[in-house]
Order: structure tokens, then C-alpha cells, then sequence
């Protein structure tokens, strides 16, 4: 029975080497009127409309002629209008077609078209053994292909239909315009299917001869043409860079180099005979770039050249002074070294190491000691350096040697003669690598650095002329060995007078000029500064009061700019305004006398401090109290102190069973704080006789002290910092051991002159001078 035809009324747009099939989605991009107008009318009747390919994709207006007959009827599914009359469409193929004649060609066409009768799902064996056929086809092209998706590849094997199998292969694939319009003309499945597995066939032909020739070609080529054409090349980059001799002009040119440092023989000798090694390394060798990279670490060395050193004492004072005040003894240290080199200049450089809190100067001192003696300076960072190669440096054997941080640095300074600074020589550590301070044994042992060797460079190099200086926090950390090697200057903390001086001479003009303002832009007076000082700040140097000083010039810059002012003046009344609320405080003095509560005197990381002792008596068992989170050291001072009352209860006037009957209870405030060591010993004892014999402690004296189970008392370290505590707090009475006398002329005479000092030997004149009565 014949079917009969389906005719259908729809505008036609014409595609330029474009084919669409039925089930493909596609979007393109509409210029032309006449397609833009079909697809206008499509959109106002039923959003279909007829897709046909040009025959010639050039053509900007085809006719009826030009176009090929069969097409494929889609949906539009969606417009979006692009600049310059461009419209981007989203089409679906339907159903393919054919024109069976133009209704009419303007203003676009409008044709009459046969559809095809839709495909049906048949299940015979012609047909499933045509389907395989076409699979097996395809999975042969897809891997001789590559470039099939393998979800492509599942969706096509997955079909049962003939035409929609070959119309979705051929959508797939890169077909010539002309093969893609075969299989849309085709309207027999099957036939369309057996076209599609015959051009499948073809190209699986033509694609196993493509990759055949590609490897022969390149099988083909010829390895001795390969190697000439290669040196050819190598010899025109050569001549390009100047290097026409090539190997040899290379190592030409590193000879004349020896000739100009004018190294050691031993040196000397050593190059020569590397460079004979260069020579006969085959072109390309790993080993030649080895050798290179050694060679030229040795020729970049300072072996002969130095800085005339500046033995200038005036000059250099002027330097030093100039850039840090204070810092008093590493400064005549310096003075005297230069002294002593006008009159021996073979004289060796001592090896100094400046040991202080952080933030006192100790790094950027170095800078201005170099500058002052005219050498080079070289800052070597050690904190955290845990491998012995970071100071003797690598086998040269190794994958990415070099040399040592030492090396290095004379490599860096072009002088055999600079100040390296070791900083932070406190916090090295060591691991399974080695032990980098084992390293600077030979470093710093002015015996036997002038023989120097690093793992890398292999030869002997004279470090005596170098003038090392190094900086530590505390030599705790620091190994015997090691510190026997150093001269240990200690730097003690600034005291208040010398923040001041520091803060208004440097750290204020420093940071004025750096926010951009003018000195008289920005006013405060040393009243001011001092509140900075003990308010906002608690440390030993000065680096947080050089923040708070840029802190508040911030705040000025800002009120500049918001308020137009011409200058700020900072006075203690708005001092908060800028600042906020002050962070620190320090104790004063009592009011008056209290039993059982003496004043100590304490050395911190950042400074001294003063702490109040408190002591309590109860009736009770005779338990013994020790609260507020002190150290093993500081309670065996407490018992320490307990023994010695009751060997002098007769004395004291105490009842002899008072250890028994009373419970006593020591507890030192601000628990949170950590306390240790020695020196509270007498503050201890004085408060608890004083609570045992109800006789006041004097509220303006401070003490300090170790005690021993014979009343003696023993001295103790940190006196200067100690000292400024008392002052700030308004002690004007300080009990110190006679055998730290010899202490005070390190601290600064305005400060001894600021209070009465008192020297004992025994706790029996800690007693006299403390208490508010005598008990003897």
C-alpha cells in the first residue's frame, strides 16, 4: 500500500556549510534579512521552520538553485539578539523533508515541503545484523579516531533504529558538506545506514594510513642529518653570542678571570685543573654544569680584594653615637679595638657577641659598627638553622649544592675583610643533619679560621681579617664550646630616661618623616613621651614604643585630613583620645605601713618590676602556704626563710612553737605571672616576721636578696633593671646585698642619686632597715 504524501507550508532559512539532522540540537548565529525574516515568521506562526544548505556557502544571496532540496524541518527553541542585527538561535531537528516547491522567494522563502514518514521500531534479523555491523563499524573508527567521547559512544550503541543511528554517527563525525547531505537525502533507514557504515569503512582506511606514514616519517629521519643540523644551529647561536670559539673561549674567558683576582696558588691550581676536567666533558653532560657552577663560586670569592679599614677614633665615636644612644660598653669595645689596630694592624679581629633583651639595638648596631670601622656588613640570620651544611656548605657531588651561609656572605660583601653578623646565634638547633654550632667552632676560633674549608668550595679560606660580631637573647641556649670562642658584651635593658632620649632624638623624627609630615606638624612635649613610655609600653627595648609612636602619628595624618588642621599637639589630658586606654600600670608605693606585706624588687624579660609579698598567720596546725604560681627555687627560698625565724624566734620575740600553733600562708599577686629564683628570699622573711611579730614593714622600702638558713645575704643579678623598678614605683629606700656594690656603677647616677641604697650582709640589717620598729 502507498503512503501518502504529507505537505507542509513553512518559511526556509538557508544554512552555509551547515547540515542539521533530525534529534540534533544546534545553535548558530542569523545576519542576513531574508533569514532573519523566516525566522520572524516561524516565531509568529508555530516556531517551525524548513533548514536548508547552501550549495555554495559563499553566496550572500542564493536562489532556489542554489540550494540543496532536501532539508530538515526543526523547532526553534530559542532567540537572543546580539549586537549588530546578529540573532543567536536554538534550533531542534524534527524530521527531515523535501522542497516540493517555493510558494514565494521574497521578502524570504516560503515553501512547500514533502515530509518524511516517521521511522518505526521493527525488530528482524536483516535489520539487528545491520545494526551490529553498524556498531562494530564505529567502535573500529572511534579507536582508530581517539577523539569519540566515550558518553557519545555509549549514546549511539544504545540506538535500535537504523536512520537514527546513522543520522546521530553522522552528526558526530567530520563529514564533508556533500557526504552529510548523502545521509539526509537518504530517506530508507536502512539504506541511509548502510551509506553511513560505508563512509565509516572509508575513513577507517584512510586514518590507519595516515598514522602508518606519520611513523614512517619519523622513523625516517636520519640521525647523523639530525646531529649536523642540531651543531649547525649551536654553532649560528654561538657566533651570535660572541662565542665563536665555543668550550674553549668559555674557558679562555675563565682564565683571564684567575689572572684578575690573582687567588692563592692552591686556588690557583685548583681552577686550572677543573677547567682541564670542562674540557673534555662531553657537550651536554650534567657534570659539565656541575663543573661550571663550581668553578665560577670560586672566581666570584674575594680571595685578595679588602676595604681599607677607617682607624679613625673621633670619626667613628661621632657614627656610633649618632645612630644609638646608649649601648655604652659595646661602643668603647669598638673604640678600643681601633685603638689597638692603629698600633698592631696584624692584630686579629675579636669575635663579639652582644647578649641582651629584644628590641635594645643589638642588630642594628652592627650595621653602624660597620659603618664606623669603613667595612662591608653582612647580616647572617641563624635563628631556626639546624643543618651543619647551612654554615660548611654541600658536597659539590650533591644535586643543588652550595656553598655555606660563610661563603656566601664574602660572596656577598666582594671583601675578604667585612663584619658578618651572626644573628640570633641563641636559637640554632640541631637534628640528625649535624650540629651547625659544631660548625662555628672552627668559625669563630680566631686559631684556626684562617684555614677555613667549606664542604664545597674545598679549599682553605681566611676568614682571621673577618670581624664577627654576634647577638643573642640569653647564653643559656648556647653550647660551652661555642661561648668559650665569644667575648660576651652584655647589653642591658633602657631605662626609662634613655626611652626618652631614644624616642625624642630617633624613634619621633624617624617616624614623623616616614608618615609624610613636618616636625612642627606634630607637637608633644617629654612630659608626654615619658606617660607613652610607662603607660602604653612594658619592654626591655623599644621597638613596641617606635610602634605606638607610629601609631600615633597615623591618628595625626588623619585628623590633618579629615580636619584640615595645620599641626596636632598630643597633651596628657587627650593623650587617650589617640592612644585609648592605657595598657599597663606599675605599683607605688602604700600609703602607709602594713603588717606582714614587704615590697620586692624583680628582673623580667622586659625590665624589673616590683612585687608585693603578703603574708597571713591563722591558728591552726602549723600548715605552710606558698601561693602565686611560683618556681621550684622561689618556695625553697620561702623554707628556706622559715628555718632561719625559728632558729632566731628567741630573738625575734617570737613564741619558739610558733610553727606548730600557726598556720602560715605566703602569696605573691597577679598568680597568672610565672615567678622564680632566689632573689625574694629576704622580702619573704621580712614579711613573715613582720606578720609573726605584728611590727609593720615600711611602705617606701624595696629589697632584694637571696637568704640563707644562716641570715647571710647572697647577691643577685639583674640590680640596674631592679633599680629603675624602685624609682618608677616611688621607693626611696633599697635593701641591697654588699656583695652587688660593685654592681652600681652600671647604674646611671641620676638613678642612685633618686634614692637612699643600703648594703647588708645579714638579715639582722635587712630587719633594722625594713621594719617600723626595732625587734632586737
Amino acid at each position: 500500500m502507498k503512503q501518502t504524501s504529507i505537505y507542509t507550508k513553512m518559511p526556509l532559512l538557508a544554512l552555509r556549510g551547515l547540515t542539521i539532522f533530525p534529534n540534533m540540537i544546534l545553535h548558530f548565529d542569523v545576519g542576513r534579512p531574508k533569514s532573519t525574516q523566516a525566522l520572524e515568521q516561524a516565531m509568529v506562526n508555530d516556531q517551525y521552520i524548513f533548514l536548508v544548505a547552501q550549495k555554495d556557502a559563499v553566496l550572500d544571496e542564493p536562489t532556489p538553485e542554489d540550494l540543496f532540496t532536501v532539508g530538515t524541518i526543526s523547532k526553534v527553541k530559542q532567540l537572543l539578539k546580539l549586537p549588530g542585527d546578529t540573532i543567536r538561535v536554538l534550533v531542534e531537528g524534527v524530521n527531515r523533508g523535501k522542497i516540493h516547491s517555493f510558494i514565494q522567494e521574497e521578502p524570504y522563502f516560503m515553501v512547500e515541503v514533502e515530509e518524511a514518514p516517521k521511522e518505526e521500531e521493527v525488530e528482524n534479523i536483516q535489520r539487528t545484523a545491520l545494526l551490529r555491523a553498524a556498531v562494530e563499524t564505529f567502535e573500529e573508527y572511534a579507536k582508530v579516531n581517539g577523539k569519540i567521547s566515550h558518553e557519545t559512544l555509549l549514546s549511539i550503541l544504545s540506538f535500535k533504529k537504523p536512520g537514527q543511528m546513522a543520522d546521530t554517527i553522522a552528526a558526530n563525525i567530520h563529514l564533508e558538506l556533500e557526504q552529510k547531505q548523502m545521509i539526509l537525502g537518504s530517506f530508507d533507514p536502512e539504506e541511509r545506514l548502510r551509506s553511513m557504515i560505508t563512509i565509516l569503512k572509508k575513513e577507517v582506511d584512510i586514518l590507519t594510513i595516515q598514522r602508518s606514514i606519520q611513523s614512517q616519517v619519523k622513523q625516517n629521519i636520519d640521525k647523523t642529518q639530525r646531529e649536523y643540523y642540531l651543531r649547525e644551529q649551536l654553532k649560528v647561536i654561538q657566533e651570535e653570542l660572541g662565542d665563536k670559539e665555543g668550550i674553549k673561549g668559555e674557558i679562555q674567558g675563565y682564565k683571564n678571570k684567575l689572572k684578575d683576582i690573582n687567588p692563592p696558588k692552591e686556588v690557583e691550581n685548583k681552577v686550572l685543573q677543573e677547567l682541564d676536567r670542562m674540557l673534555k666533558i662531553p657537550y651536554g653532560s650534567s657534570e659539565g654544569a656541575v663543573v661550571r657552577n663550581y668553578i665560577e663560586w670560586v672566581l666570584d670569592l674575594p680571595w685578595s680584594t679588602e676595604t681599607e679599614e677607617s682607624y679613625d677614633l673621633k670619626k667613628a665615636e661621632d657614627i656610633l653615637n649618632g645612630d644609638h644612644y646608649g649601648l655604652e660598653k659595646v661602643k668603647e669595645r669598638i673604640l678600643e679595638y681601633l685603638a689597638v689596630r692603629q698600633m698592631d694592624s696584624s692584630l686579629n679581629s675579636p669575635i663579639l657577641c652582644l647578649v641582651g633583651p629584644p628590641g635594645v639595638g643589638k642588630t642594628s648596631i652592627a650595621a653602624s659598627i660597620a659603618k664606623a670601622l669603613n667595612r662591608k656588613y653582612v647580616r647572617i640570620s641563624l635563628g631556626g638553622v639546624r643543618d651543619e651544611a647551612e654554615i660548611r656548605g654541600h658536597r659539590k657531588t650533591y644535586v643543588g649544592a652550595m656553598p655555606g651561609r660563610i661563603i656566601q656572605g664574602l660572596k656577598q660583601a666582594q671583601t675578604k675583610n667585612p663584619l658578618i653578623l651572626l644573628d640570633e646565634i641563641d636559637k640554632m638547633s640541631n637534628d640528625f643533619r649535624g650540629d651547625p654550632s659544631a660548625a662555628l667552632l672552627e668559625v669563630l676560633d680566631a686559631e684556626q679560621n684562617h684555614k677555613f674549608r667549606d664542604h664545597f668550595i674545598e679549599l682553605p679560606y681566611d676568614l682571621s681579617k673577618v670581624l664577627f660580631l654576634a647577638t643573642a637573647n640569653t647564653l643559656q641556649t648556647i653550647p660551652r664550646p661555642l661561648l668559650d670562642r665569644l667575648e660576651i658584651i652584655p647589653v642591658s635593658s633602657y631605662t626609662d630616661d634613655e626611652k626618652l632620649r631614644i624616642a625624642m632624638d630617633f624613634l619621633l623624627p624617624k617616624q614623623v618623616e616616614k608618615h609624610g609630615m613636618q616636625k612642627s606638624q606634630l607637637r608633644l612635649s617629654e612630659s608626654v613621651m615619658q606617660k607613652i613610655i610607662q603607660l602604653y609600653t612594658k619592654e626591655a627595648g623599644v621597638r613596641n614604643l617606635e610602634r605606638t609612636i607610629g601609631e600615633l602619628c597615623r591618628k595625626a595624618v588623619k585628623e590633618f585630613i579629615t580636619y584640615e588642621k595645620t599641626y596636632v599637639r598630643v597633651t596628657e589630658k587627650n593623650l587617650e583620645k589617640y592612644l585609648g586606654i592605657p595598657k599597663y600600670h606599675y605599683d607605688k608605693v602604700a600609703n602607709q605601713a602594713d603588717i606582714g606585706v614587704a615590697r620586692g624588687l624583680a628582673w623580667t624579660s622586659v625590665g624589673g618590676d616590683t612585687l608585693s609579698i603578703e603574708v597571713n598567720t591563722m591558728k591552726g596546725t602549723g600548715k605552710f602556704e606558698l601561693t602565686g604560681n611560683m618556681g621550684d627555687v622561689m618556695k625553697e627560698s620561702a623554707k628556706t626563710a622559715i628555718s632561719y625565724i625559728r632558729s632566731k624566734a628567741d630573738q625575734l620575740g617570737i613564741q619558739e612553737n610558733f610553727y606548730k600553733e600557726l598556720d602560715i600562708h605566703i602569696h605573691i599577686p597577679e598568680g597568672a605571672v610565672p615567678k622564680d629564683g632566689p632573689s625574694a628570699g629576704i622580702t619573704m622573711a621580712t614579711a613573715m616576721i613582720s606578720a609573726l611579730t605584728h611590727i609593720p614593714v615600711r611602705n617606701d622600702v624595696g629589697m632584694t636578696g637571696e637568704i640563707t638558713l644562716r641570715g647571710r645575704v647572697l647577691p643577685i643579678g639583674g640590680l640596674k633593671e631592679k633599680l629603675l623598678a624602685a624609682r618608677r614605683a616611688g621607693i626611696r629606700t633599697v635593701i641591697i646585698p654588699i656583695d652587688n656594690q660593685k654592681d652600681i656603677e652600671e647604674v646611671p647616677e641620676r638613678i642612685r642619686n633618686s634614692m637612699k641604697l643600703v648594703f647588708v650582709k645579714s638579715m639582722d640589717e635587712v630587719i633594722q632597715h625594713s621594719l617600723t620598729q626595732t625587734v632586737f
